[in-house]
C-alpha cells in the first residue's frame, strides 16, 4: 500500500458505510447500507436494556440474604421486587417527554450517571424503606433510557435493519439478566453476609463503561429537522451517511397538532392502547419470573442453588429465543410473530399450571419452551412503539407505553409472593398463562404490520398518506 493510500485509509471516518452499492440507493437514509456507526450505536443503545435486565434480576438472587437480614414480610419482598418497575413507570414517560423536548443526545448519558450513583448507595442500605427508595430511583433512570436510546437508534437505522437492531436491544436485556444470575450466584457463594450489598452495587461497573462509550454520539437528524435546525441536521447526515446526504433525504413528518394529547385524539389512541396491552401481557409473567425466579423454581421442586442455576439456564433460553425472533421479524412480519409468540408461550405456562408436580426435567422443559417462544413478543416491545408514532412524539409515545405497561408489571411482581402463598404454584402459573393468552387475543384483533415500511410510512395512519420529501428551504429559520 502506498503512503498516500495508507493515509487515505487512515483518515476514513469510522462511520463510513462498510460497502458502497454500485448504484445510489433509493433514499440515502432509509435505504442506506449498514455502517460501523449503526452497529456501534446499536451496541451503545443496548446498554440501557442490559442494565435493566441486570438490575431487575440481581434482586432475585440477593433476596435470599436480604429477606432474613432485614426481616422482610411477603408484602415487603413484593414491594422491593417491584420498586424498580415502579421507577420505570415514573421514569419512562418523563424521559420520553424530555427527549422529545430537549433532544435524544442530551439525556443519552445523564440517565446512566444516576444509575451509577444509586447503585453505589445501595451498598449502605440498612432498612427496607431506604432500599426501596434507591431501587425506585434506579428504575426511574432505567425507564428514562428506554425512549431516549430506542428513539435515537430508530431514527438513524435504515428500514431494512430497523427491526433486527431494535429487537436486538431486548437480547441485551437477557444478556444482562443471565450475567446477573451468574454474578449473583458467585457472590452468594463467596461474599459472606454482605454478598447482597456487593450484588446490588455491582451494576456500577457496566454502567460506567456504557457512559464512556456513549460519549460523542450525535443528535438525531430527524429530531433536529423537526425542530427547524436544518443546518445541524444536514451536518449530522453528511457525517453518518456520506457527503452526498442532504436534508432532502429525510421525508417530512410534519403533522397538525403534534403534541401527544392531540395525536391520541387524532387516531393514534388505538395504537397506544394496543402497544400498552401487548407490552403489559408480554412482561408481567416474565418480570415475575425474574424477580422471584429462584422461589418459583423452588416451589416447582428445584431447590437452593439448583434453582438459581435453573434460572440462569432459563435466561439463556430467553436469550436464544430473542435471537431466533430477530431472524423471524423481517421474514415472518411483525403481526404473525407476535401472535404465535403469545399463543405458544401461553400454552407452556398453562401446562405448568396444570401439572405443577411434574418431574423436574419436565418442569425445566416447559420453562425452556416458554423462554424460547416468548422471544417474539420481547423484541417487538422496542420495534412496534418506535415504528407506529411520528418523530415529534416518538419518545413520549414509547415512554408512555413503557410506563403504562409497568403498572401491570409492578402489580404482578408485587403479588407473586402473595399468590404463591395463597394459590400455590399451580394457580400462579395459570394466572400467568391467562395473561399471555390475553395478549394473543388482543394481537389477533389489533396488531398491525409494518414490515418493510419507512418510519414515516409506518407512523402514518391507514387513512392518511405520508408527506413528500422535505425541502431544505422549508426548514431553515
Amino acid at each position: 500500500m502506498t503512503a498516500h493510500a495508507k493515509s487515505t485509509a487512515e483518515n476514513t471516518p469510522e462511520n463510513t458505510p462498510e460497502s458502497t452499492p454500485e448504484t445510489p440507493p433509493e433514499n440515502r437514509v432509509d435505504d442506506a447500507p449498514l455502517s460501523r456507526f449503526h452497529k456501534k450505536l446499536a451496541l451503545y443503545s443496548s446498554g440501557g436494556p442490559f442494565l435493566d435486565g441486570y438490575v431487575l434480576s440481581i434482586i432475585g438472587v440477593a433476596m435470599a440474604q436480604i429477606t432474613p437480614q432485614l426481616q422482610l414480610s411477603d408484602s415487603a419482598q413484593g414491594l422491593i421486587g417491584a420498586s424498580a418497575l415502579i421507577g420505570i413507570f415514573l421514569g419512562a414517560f418523563v424521559g420520553g417527554w424530555l427527549t422529545d423536548r430537549f433532544g435524544r443526545q442530551l439525556l443519552y448519558t445523564i440517565d446512566l450517571v444516576a444509575i451509577i450513583v444509586c447503585s453505589v448507595a445501595q451498598f449502605w442500605a440498612t432498612d427496607p424503606v431506604w432500599l426501596f427508595v434507591l431501587r425506585l430511583l434506579i428504575g426511574m433512570a432505567v425507564g428514562a433510557d428506554y425512549p431516549i436510546a430506542t428513539s435515537l437508534l430508530a431514527e438513524f437505522t435504515p428500514r431494512r435493519y430497523r427491526g433486527p437492531l431494535l429487537g436486538g436491544l431486548v437480547v441485551m436485556w437477557f444478556v444482562g439478566a443471565a450475567t446477573a444470575y451468574i454474578v449473583g450466584e458467585i457472590m452468594l457463594s463467596y461474599g459472606g453476609d454482605d454478598a447482597w450489598r456487593w450484588m446490588l452495587a455491582s451494576a456500577t461497573l457496566p454502567a460506567t463503561v456504557i457512559v464512556l462509550l456513549r460519549h460523542g454520539t450525535p443528535e438525531s437528524p430527524r429530531w433536529l429537522a423537526n425542530k427547524g435546525r436544518a443546518e445541524e441536521a444536514e451536518a449530522v447526515l453528511k457525517k453518518v451517511y456520506g457527503p452526498e446526504a442532504t436534508i432532502a433525504d429525510l421525508p417530512t413528518e410534519e403533522r397538525e397538532n403534534v403534541d401527544l394529547k392531540a395525536i391520541m385524539r387524532s387516531g393514534y389512541g388505538g395504537r397506544m392502547l394496543y402497544i400498552t396491552v401487548f407490552w403489559t401481557c408480554s412482561i408481567v409473567p416474565l418480570f415475575a419470573i425474574y424477580a422471584f425466579g429462584p422461589r418459583i423454581l423452588d416451589a416447582l421442586h428445584l431447590e437452593g442453588g439448583l434453582a438459581n442455576i435453573g434460572e440462569a439456564l432459563i435466561t439463556v433460553m430467553f436469550l436464544t429465543g430473542c435471537v431466533l425472533a430477530l431472524f423471524c421479524v423481517n421474514r415472518m412480519g411483525r403481526r404473525p410473530l407476535v401472535i404465535h409468540s403469545f399463543v405458544w408461550s401461553g400454552v407452556a405456562l398453562l401446562l405448568l399450571g396444570i401439572f405443577p408436580d411434574a418431574p423436574s426435567n419436565v418442569i425445566m422443559a416447559l420453562f425452556a419452551l416458554y423462554a424460547l417462544i416468548i422471544g417474539g413478543t420481547q423484541i417487538l416491545q422496542w420495534v412496534y412503539p418506535n415504528e407506529l408514532f411520528p418523530t415529534e412524539v416518538r419518545g413520549s409515545a414509547v415512554g408512555l407505553a413503557s410506563s403504562a405497561s409497568r403498572i401491570g408489571a409492578a402489580v404482578g411482581t408485587y403479588l407473586v409472593p402473595v399468590a404463591l402463598t395463597a394459590w400455590g404454584i399451580g394457580g400462579t402459573m395459570l394466572a400467568a398463562a391467562a395473561i399471555s393468552l390475553l395478549g394473543a387475543g388482543v394481537s389477533v384483533l389489533w396488531a398491525p404490520e409494518t414490515r418493510g415500511m419507512s418510519l414515516d410510512e409506518a407512523a402514518t395512519l391507514p387513512d392518511r398518506s405520508p408527506r413528500s420529501p422535505r425541502s431544505p428551504e422549508s426548514l431553515r429559520v
